[in-house]
């Protein structure tokens, strides 16, 4: 899968499990980190925990594996690194206080938000 088609998945990985506010960073010529960042925040420690086990359950289903995971263990922040697409998961408070989308402002993005069922 393109890094393009699997922050796509991702994102609509994460708006399946109710996160919100998802934001794809398209970091292509800007930073040697990765193609594409993928934030998203959820309500909650164990909500973000949970969307990283789906991200992880699902795209291992479809033949793409993360190659590391920080922060399952206290959830404020949750990262899944599949090389060229780093995933993001915030509790809200910690979304606002890093704010990777002002670090990275320059970047086009495009933004998904919950359609409460709509997708």
């Amino acid at each position: 899968m393109t890094a393009a088609k699997l922050a796509k998945r991702a994102s609509a990985i994460i708006l399946d499990k109710l996160g919100d506010d998802v934001m794809v960073l398209d970091l292509r010529g800007r930073s040697p980190l990765a193609d594409y960042f993928v934030i998203a925040t959820a309500t909650s420690t164990i909500h973000a925990q949970a969307i990283a086990e789906e991200l992880e359950y699902e795209l291992k289903s479809e033949g793409e594996r993360v190659h590391h995971i920080e922060g399952m263990e206290n959830g404020v922040w949750v990262l899944l690194d599949y090389f060229n697409v780093v995933v993001h998961i915030f509790c809200g408070e910690t979304r606002q206080f890093f704010g990777l989308e002002r670090l990275w402002g320059d970047a086009p993005c495009q933004t998904f938000t919950q359609t409460h069922g709509k997708n």
